[in-house]
């Protein structure tokens, strides 16, 4: 087993802030950390499901071929020959790629995206969405949230890189996952005893940043699965993920699933002390 690139866990509990921090623009695509693991499946599934997982709107081509540029000259090349701009720079890297661009009445829109590994949402439900339906199912989110992100996507710059983490825990080691629900059924068969070790950690390490020539803000999301046991070497890491787990506010414990593997997790920790 691999030491899982990212525990975000180990910084506090999940919220609903947007808990940004600059990096630096070199780190924004490298290292790649799921090239290995991922990218060669994300080309199959780009191919196998293009109708839900790649979309684009009328008028987003120039600011996406923009954002082509940008992906080639951090990551190189991609492989394959794809239709669109957008497919080719997702083509090169594990991260899946998000375009928004402002319309007319000052709403960052979703115009464009590669996603194929949704934590559990359908780009064709919220393609053309502005943010407050981006993040409508979200509690919570609205108007406060929005409002703070659509702030930060006005306030930054481009050759700024911004990012955060999200993370969960999940039966098995899908990454397309558009709906929840067959791990909701796969975790209540899954027996206690065996739980260290049929829990996956799934993070997501979440970049914006903006183009320089169209300003449309890129959202580039690259998920990380990794076995819940080499997620928790230590004690310190248990109790680390126990605080992060019993922390979080009830109603998003909720929204994200966390009830379904609850006894589940509960079990993983007690085993790995």
């Amino acid at each position: 087993m691999r030491k899982p690139p990212y525990l975000p866990f180990l910084n506090g509990p999940l919220s609903l802030a947007p808990g940004l921090k600059p990096i630096p623009v070199e780190r924004w695509l490298q290292p790649d950390t799921e090239a290995e693991t991922w990218l060669l499946e994300k080309r199959g599934v780009m191919v196998r499901h293009r109708g839900e997982v790649y979309g684009a709107r009328e008028g987003s081509e120039i600011a996406a071929l923009e954002l082509a540029g940008a992906v080639h000259d951090a990551a190189g090349p991609g492989a394959g020959d794809w239709a669109s701009a957008l497919e080719a720079a997702a083509s090169a890297v594990s991260d899946d790629l998000c375009m928004l661009i402002k319309d007319p009445a000052g709403l960052w829109r979703l115009e464009a995206a590669s996603l194929c590994a949704p934590t559990f949402w359908q780009l064709a439900e919220k393609l053309g969405e502005p943010l407050d339906g981006l993040h409508a199912p979200v509690p919570g989110a609205n108007p406060g949230m929005v409002g703070r992100i659509h702030r930060m996507f006005d306030a930054v710059q481009p050759g700024q890189v911004l990012e955060r983490f999200n993370w969960t825990v999940q039966p098995g080691v899908g990454r397309f996952t558009p709906s929840q629900a067959p791990f909701k059924v796969l975790a209540a068969t899954l027996p206690e005893e065996g739980a260290l070790d049929g829990l996956w950690l799934r993070v997501e390490r979440q970049t914006i940043s903006k183009l320089a020539i169209s300003g449309a803000v890129v959202f580039t999301i690259r998920v990380a699965i990794d076995p819940l046991r080499a997620a928790l070497p230590d004690s310190a890491h248990v109790t680390a993920f126990g605080a992060a787990w019993d922390a979080i506010d009830p109603v998003l414990a909720d929204y994200k699933g966390w009830p379904h593997y609850d006894r589940l997790v509960r079990a993983a920790l007690k085993a790995a002390r």
